[in-house]
């Protein structure tokens, strides 16, 4: 039975260059961030972040916020030259964000950490201070809309609506005579408003909401979102293209030909006939005749777009998956990204001293930085296979290796990189040199790969077994371990001419391995596995890691000092060696798959979605 995740290898799908953001029946110019430094783990790329973002909301050219995953929530003050982070208090995806005006806002959610649902947050600050309201649910909230600071709707998953008369301070049901989900709401005044969800369902109220009342929409498809121009004039859209449109309040409601079977996920118009619709695959349509044609816009991405909205017929934003921004000023005839940074996943990174590194991953894509992150540069692979593992002996010296036993190498610090012939046409996962040219390669069906010349020529070496090997850590030219599927350990003591295996007592998959001397070390895999040797591997002992999601790579500074990256964002720390180890908030749910330090306090962990997160101070946070 194939372990969640496994590791390296089965999060290749997730970390293309694109990710389709499911609605299923579950319902420019960048500075660096804002100075979260240095506190905790903070984003180096994509910036100014890579969680996806689900909501825009601007009450003004210049005033907006957006808001995604992990809890996060983005505002600027400059149209989107600059968008700062802002502190949400949870770590449950935002689905839908509203202002009123500049400072009095709302933002709804639900389940990311299998915790909390229902989640209602509010501000009177502009998003200074976040405050939770009690929505009195336990189902996920997806959009929320106000007519004022005070009356107010939220709907979501099973049906739900709820309605506040007094800012929020009070949520009441109301009955939508519904289990389907309702994915959308839209208000034209106090009492007029409209709600939309699965299998073409539209629900519609003239008295604020005691009343809710179906409107026949004419298909079973599922719509994402509505929106009104007045009490007559509106339009839902949502999957494989549908877009209806009504200009008797929703008495009748007629398709109108989106020429696209892409599924379309918010709608948005400034008048009767100027409007937006965005969708997957960075699909941006266009009308200026109400919908009677709807042509595409180049919007410059293929990640999925989730959210539109303007403030004037040229003035607009649409944002999306891995933290896309883009920005118009001229009705979409132009969309720039106010987002920066790679998407591709990033499966591993290494640093040779606090500012000079390297992460390789998706499609041959490896990344460069001199000045510890800041700035990370594109250096030419001269591949589009997949790049699983880096290492470098020194500045200069390096290897990269990757799917159908690639290895590449340079000796320019990756100015240019070279392939070597690895003799193999298995996947290469993991590579380790002591010095620039004594090196292993490890990978499928148990391969292992040594050189002696710094990889001018690699032979192979007898593992003595067959599943996939995932990592692999030598202390000196002799003496290394490899790990992989089924609770592999193997060992050698006279480079690797014989390796041994060792009893690592789990059948989980384990994905990565790291010794910080002969004896002592750490091998991490799925289900939150933790192994601990002190002699060597001679017996290993499971630590507790107080999660059950897969850890994906280990890395230890000493004897007591190290971290373990996984699903989920998973970040865990021990400072006595592994005897506990608690977690560290990542700020994302992207999968980590590499981390790596220079010392106790300076690191980098990489992932899905092109993540790379960056800490000054091991991890930790002023509350640590």
């Amino acid at each position: 039975m194939l372990n969640k995740g496994l590791g390296l290898i089965l999060m290749v799908l997730m970390m293309a260059g694109f990710v389709f953001i499911s609605c299923s029946k579950k319902s420019t110019k960048h500075e660096p961030p804002p100075n979260p430094a240095p506190q905790g783990w903070f984003w180096q790329n994509p910036l100014p972040q890579g969680n996806t973002l689900r909501s825009v909301c601007f009450t003004d050219a210049n005033t907006g916020w957006a808001v995604g995953s992990s809890g996060t929530i983005l505002h600027t003050t400059d149209g989107g030259s600059n968008w700062n982070a802002q502190t949400s208090g949870n770590g449950d995806y935002l689905y839908s964000v509203y202002f009123t005006d500049a400072n009095t806002g709302w933002a709804v959610g639900g389940e990311e950490a299998d915790e909390e649902y229902g989640t209602i947050l509010h501000t009177t600050d502009g998003g200074s201070s976040w405050n939770a309201q009690t929505s009195g649910t336990s189902y996920d909230l997806l959009s929320v809309y106000f007519t004022d600071a005070n009356t107010g709707w939220a709907v979501g998953d099973y049906g739900t609506i709820l309605h506040t008369t007094d800012g929020g301070n009070n949520w009441n049901p109301q009955p939508s005579g519904t289990s389907c989900n309702l994915n959308s709401v839209y208000f034209t005044d106090a009492n007029t408003g409209w709600a939309v969800g699965w299998d073409g369902k539209i629900l519609h109220t003239t008295d604020g909401g005691s009343n809710w009342n179906p409107q026949t929409s004419g298909t079973s498809h599922d719509l994402l979102s509505v929106y009104f121009t007045d009490a007559n004039t509106g339009w839902a859209v949502g999957w494989d293209g549908t877009i209806l449109h009504t200009t008797d309040g929703g008495s009748n409601w007629n398709l109108q030909s989106s020429g696209t079977g892409e599924r379309l996920q918010s709608v948005y118009f400034t008048d009767a006939n100027t409007g937006w619709a965005v969708g997957v695959r960075g699909t941006i349509l266009h009308t200026t005749d109400g919908g009677s044609n709807w042509n595409p816009q180049t919007s410059g991405t293929s990640h999925d777009l989730l959210s539109v909205y303007f403030t004037d017929a040229n003035t607009g934003w649409a944002v999306g998956w891995a933290g896309t921004i883009l920005h118009t000023t001229d009705g979409g005839s132009n969309w720039n990204a106010q987002s920066s940074g790679t998407s591709k996943g990033l499966y591993s990174v290494y640093f040779t001293h606090a500012n000079t590194g390297w992460a390789v991953g998706y499609s041959g894509t490896i990344l460069h930085t001199t000045d510890g992150g800041s700035n990370w540069n594109t250096q030419s692979s001269g591949t589009s296979t997949y790049l699983y593992s880096v290492y470098f002996t020194d500045a200069n010296a390096g290897w990269a290796v990757g799917y159908s036993g690639t290895i590449l190498h340079t000796t320019a610090g990756g100015s240019n990189w070279n392939a070597q012939t690895s003799g193999t046409s298995k996947r290469l996962l993991s590579v380790y040199f002591t010095d620039v040219n004594t090196g292993w390669a490890v990978g499928y069906s148990g391969t292992i790969l040594h050189t002696t010349n710094g990889g001018n020529s690699w032979y192979a070496q007898s593992s003595g077994t067959s599943p996939g090997l995932l990592s692999v850590c030598f202390t000196d030219a002799n003496t290394g371990w490899a790990v992989g599927w089924d609770g592999t350990i193997l060992h050698t003591t006279d480079g690797g001419s014989n390796w041994n295996p060792q009893t690592s007592g789990t059948s989980y998959g384990l994905y990565s391995v790291y010794f910080t001397d002969a004896n002592t070390g750490w091998a991490v895999g799925g289900g939150g596995t933790i192994l601990h040797t002190h002699d060597g591997g001679s017996n290993w002992n499971a630590q507790p890691s107080g999660t059950s999601d897969d850890l994906n790579s280990v890395y230890f500074t000493d004897a007591n000092t190290g971290w373990a990256v996984g699903d989920d964002g998973t970040i865990s720390h021990t400072t006595n060696g592994g005897n506990s180890w608690y977690a560290q908030s990542s700020g994302t749910s992207h999968g980590l798959l590499s981390v790596c330090f220079t010392d106790a306090n300076t690191g980098w962990a990489v992932g899905s979605g092109g993540t790379i997160l960056h800490t000054t101070t091991g991890g930790k946070t002023s509350g640590d």
